[in-house]
């Protein structure tokens, strides 16, 4: 099979991956099962956490015709055992001659299918598309690099920094249609979180609610951190699906109770006090900052006290992007030095239950 063929047959195995959800805690993967004389006898891609993998969904439709041909991948076949067995053995029992994979799995405790089927003499070959295979699950692969879920804070400002007026009231900053936006972006993580502070002050729902009242297609776990109580009247309840109370003041460990939960996309709308926890602990990884051409002159600020005391202290963001929506500015920014993250297009799951 020559490089052109191998190359188109992963471009199939990668739009079948692009389906998959995401977030999700495993990767979005296809798989495509050639046979000797061209025709494909099987495709599958991840549907989420808890479903089978691309190539168990992909070696169930071709059945005994998997046997001499060849499986296209768009990450190494994993090696270990989870709620299903290993990829890579599956292959090799199916009979699978040949197997061709993109990207090489970044995750330790799943990588080393290539060594497996190797040894079970299946002829393997990586690195075809695996950039284009690695772009896909970028996110994911953060995750697995940082071991917690990606966090993205966002804030709603005046222009001098006020996010709440002197008397505590602090919704319709901006507009209409930076709220709006807000919900998209909110849609495409699997769990919002706020402190108990916010959460007894504005008693916010924490619900996607998309423009014009289209239903959302889920909607992402409601998560409260703080040691307060969260009332059993809190808005927050209202909605279908989870709300998870995380006790703690630690944000690194109200991420670890996330992620043992399944999220890895974490969208922080606390107020001042949670994101300054989170910005001294560096767990901030992108940054949505709604400005309103407006002022307020007192009230609270956007964030509370990071310890910087002089001007050579100053906390730089990289700039992304800057869109003006409706009569207001979103600005997207990165701590220093840090690449943008993949944008998110994927459509959002629920978060897997432990």
């Amino acid at each position: 099979m020559g490089d052109t063929a191998a190359r188109a047959w992963m471009r199939r195995a990668l739009q079948l991956a692009a389906a998959g959800p995401w977030p999700d805690p495993n990767p979005r993967v296809g798989c495509v099962i050639v046979a000797p004389d061209g025709a494909v006898v099987g495709e599958g891609f991840h549907h989420g956490a808890g479903t089978p993998h691309a190539e168990i969904e992909a070696l169930r439709e071709a059945a005994d015709a998997a046997r001499g041909a060849t499986a296209y991948v768009t990450l190494e076949p994993c090696s270990h055992t989870g709620r299903t067995g290993p990829c890579s053995d599956a292959l090799a029992d199916a009979g699978v001659s040949r197997v061709v994979f993109a990207q090489s799995d970044p995750n330790p405790d799943a990588a080393g299918g290539a060594e497996r089927l190797h040894a079970a003499g299946v002829h393997v070959t990586g690195g075809v598309l695996a950039d284009e295979a690695a772009g896909i699950n970028e996110r994911w692969a953060r995750t697995v690099d940082l071991g917690r879920p990606l966090v993205t804070w966002k804030l709603a400002t005046t222009l001098d920094g006020r996010s709440a007026a002197a008397d505590g009231s602090s919704q319709w900053i901006t507009g209409e249609a930076a709220r709006a936006d807000v919900h998209l972006l909110r849609a495409t993580r699997d769990a919002v979180l706020v402190g108990t502070g916010t959460l007894l002050a504005d008693d916010p729902r924490l619900t996607v609610r998309m423009p014009g009242g289209a239903p959302a297609l889920q909607q992402p776990l409601r998560a409260v951190m703080g040691l307060r109580e969260v009332p059993s009247r809190a808005r927050v309840h209202d909605a279908p699906g989870a709300v998870m109370h995380l006790e703690t003041r630690d944000p690194r460990e109200a991420l670890d109770l996330l992620w043992c939960r399944g999220v890895r996309d974490v969208w922080l709308e606390g107020g001042p006090t949670l994101a300054a926890a989170f910005l001294g602990a560096g767990l901030v990884d992108d940054v949505y900052a709604y400005v309103a051409p407006a002022l307020l002159g007192s009230g609270a600020a956007a964030v509370d006290d990071l310890g910087i005391r002089s001007i050579s202290e100053v906390r730089r963001l990289d700039l992304v992007d800057v869109v003006v929506i409706g009569g207001d500015v979103r600005i997207h920014a990165v701590p220093a030095g840090t690449v943008p993250a993949a944008p998110l297009t994927a459509p959002l799951r629920a978060h897997a239950e432990p």
